[in-house]
């Protein structure tokens, strides 16, 4: 029997466990990436486990979310990052030289090698033939020291592409119809695989664009084969010593199969407030546009961009519309000013913002009241673009640049030149690496600095033999971590500050939430299905410990959030009849008697409502790994215990 090219490289890793569907497997890790969002808690835990340089093949720590500097906290920790990744064998790309995956992929991609990364996009990999997965930042923390990388293995999905994509559409409206068919949870557990003939017609730029969005999936990662085409791109950076050339087997047997024909599809846009609301353009009313944002990691390409400048050369963005572009990273804004295509887009109105992540994770640019954005990013969550008013819809950039300069919601097939988006992939990008700084080559003479934001990251007790906690919060289906922990430009400069950041935990669902949690104490937080969907920030899980949070009870979790639960010593359970769901309110006093042996030794286990007066089963799906980390108060507290 065949295998899948997920498994071979799964396998080629393998430290412990058994490749089946549902185990628990642990995977040596060769590469790791933070930002700067994620990254400060993720080096104050490194430190606290006192390795003195990273075990990895290369760990890059990456400044590229809070650049807007409207205080000192942002410059503070940047400098922090900048000196531990210096004192501790980590490269660090500098402010300005471009988002994580937009770089990691250019300069440090490797088919067939395993990336760990502090940001939920860190699938983006996939698209040059790696295994790279988001994870917490005490996850990523503990690869860098050496330490495996544990998780549930997964099933794999195999998508078969077919043909070739219609002039005007692109490969961002390739995971749209992904998205449109498996649904925002329909990737928890899996491996998106892509093969098929279509495969070919793709570049590197766009599968690392489908690979990406494979995110708001729930997919563990997505995974295109290492061909000509990952060759070409690899030469073209000039490092074709990187490339490999993987597949899958001709007989490889997959999970499940899903067949997309590239030529049927059309330009499309998912619809507020959610990544899988998808519909054609042309299914949907003219819609006046108000805001136009292009860029994120999703589709800040050098490719992207020059149809951008296609589209834009010597026409103006209508009257009513404001149009961002923020470019992926230097390389790429490089290229763009040296041929040209920079001058088209600020000739046509466009605002030009630094390579950066920036209106995509709500830092600046927010909408008007009531305005209608349309942007090439990946999540459109109510109220992530810093105005809960406005109307979020994800578009390809050829989607967005026509609709700028239209001022009406317009796919590209309404262009009378369809052959100005025929761009060909450079024979050679420009390669200066002077804003990625190298570590230091005596760290034991480097000083870390840390400015008075930086605070110590909060520590759960062990696990107690009994628990009774009122039900402080219940929630509804597909609650985000931007519900959990906001990411605006407000709070992002506060990440290193989990005190701080707890004021706002869990507000967009009840304001009055981190008042009466730090009143209480003690709490259990009820949800509904996927909860905890979305970014990788373990911010939702440290906010709700210091909160005082001892266990969230759902009807399922995304994968990411759960781990970061456990790891914060956090329970998540789950209703074993999601009927009972409805029976629980807000308010009701929940009790675990037994809880440590239960922990230990049980799949299924009783909650009793003292409130009502009745009890109902809940499921832990724990390894045996995870029940040690839970009983420890997380995994921090179980590292050192077991150092």
């Amino acid at each position: 029997m065949g295998k899948t090219l997920a498994y071979k490289i799964l396998e080629n890793h393998l430290v412990s466990g058994k490749m089946a569907a549902g185990e628990e497997i642990s995977i040596r890790i060769d590469y790791t990436l933070t930002q700067d969002s994620t990254g400060t808690m993720a080096y104050l835990q490194f430190e606290a486990m006192g390795i003195d340089h990273v075990k990895t093949k290369r760990s890059v720590a990456y400044i590229d979310h809070n650049t807007l500097q409207s205080g000192f906290e942002n410059a503070d920790d940047h400098n922090y990052i900048m000196s531990v990744a210096k004192k501790h064998g980590i490269y660090a790309s500098r402010p300005g030289n471009g988002i994580c995956h937009q770089v990691n992929l250019e300069r440090f991609g490797v088919p067939g090698a395993t990336l760990l990364g502090s940001d939920s996009h860190t699938p983006t990999g996939g698209g040059i033939g790696m295994i790279a997965i988001g994870a917490g930042g005490l996850d990523v923390a503990v690869a860098m020291g050496g330490g495996a990388y544990y998780l549930t293995c997964p099933k794999v999905v195999n998508v078969e592409l077919c043909g070739k994509l219609s002039p005007g559409v692109s490969a961002k409206d390739v995971i749209l119809e992904v998205l449109r068919v498996l649904s925002v949870k329909g990737g928890v557990g899996k491996i998106i695989e892509y093969t098929g003939e279509g495969v070919a017609s793709l570049s590197v730029p766009e599968r690392a664009t489908i690979t990406n969005m494979g995110a708001e999936l729930g997919a563990t990662t997505s995974l295109f084969p290492s061909d000509e085409a990952t060759r070409a791109f690899l030469a073209a950076q000039g490092r074709e010593g990187d490339y490999t050339e993987l597949s899958p087997d001709k007989d490889a047997v997959y999970d499940e199969h899903i067949t997309i024909d590239l030529g049927a599809l059309k330009p499309m846009a998912a619809l507020p407030h959610s990544p899988d609301n998808v519909k054609t353009i042309d299914e949907l009313p003219p819609t006046k546009v108000d805001q136009v944002c292009i860029g994120s990691c999703t589709n800040a390409s050098y490719l992207d961009l020059m149809r951008v400048a296609a589209i834009l050369k010597g026409k103006t963005v209508a009257p009513h519309v404001s149009l961002t572009i923020s470019p992926g990273s230097k390389q790429v804004m490089h290229m763009l000013a040296a041929n040209g295509a920079l001058a088209d887009m600020i000739d046509a109105g466009a605002r030009i913002l630094e390579c950066a992540c920036g209106p995509c994770i709500g830092m600046g640019q927010s909408p008007a009241t009531d305005a209608v954005s349309v942007r090439t990013f990946n999540r459109n969550f109510f109220g992530r673009s810093g105005t809960a008013s406005a109307s979020v819809y994800l578009v390809s950039p050829e989607t967005a640049a026509v609709t700028a300069v239209y001022g009406y919601l317009t796919d590209a097939t309404a262009l009378p030149d369809l052959s100005v988006l025929e761009i060909d992939m450079p024979k050679e990008f420009v390669t200066h690496d002077n804003m990625i700084a190298p570590p230091a080559d005596f760290p034991a003479e480097v000083e870390v600095i840390r400015g008075p934001n930086i605070k110590p990251f909060p520590l759960n007790t062990e696990l107690p033999e009994a628990l009774s906690a009122k039900v402080l919060l219940k929630m509804e289906d597909n609650i985000t971590t931007d519900h959990i922990m906001p990411s605006n430009a407000k709070l992002l400069p506060y990440r290193s500050n989990v005190p701080y950041l707890s004021a706002y935990c869990l507000a967009p669902v009840d304001e009055t939430f981190p008042a009466r949690a730090k009143a209480e104490g003690k709490s259990i937080l009820v949800a509904g299905e996927n909860y905890g969907q979305g970014s990788s920030r373990e911010h939702a899980a440290l906010a709700p410990l210091y909160l005082g949070v001892k266990a969230v009870i759902a009807k399922s979790f995304a994968r990411i959030h759960a781990a970061n639960l456990i790891n914060s010593g956090i329970l998540p359970l789950v209703f074993e009849d999601p009927a009972d769901y409805d029976k629980v309110d807000a308010g009701d006093e929940l009790r675990i008697t037994g809880l440590r042996g239960a922990v230990a030794e049980q799949d299924v286990f009783s909650v009793e409502d003292t409130a009502k007066g009745f009890s109902f089963d809940v499921r832990l799906s724990a390894s045996p790994r995870l029940r040690e980390i839970l009983l420890a108060g997380g995994l921090l507290n179980h590292t050192k215990k077991n150092a």
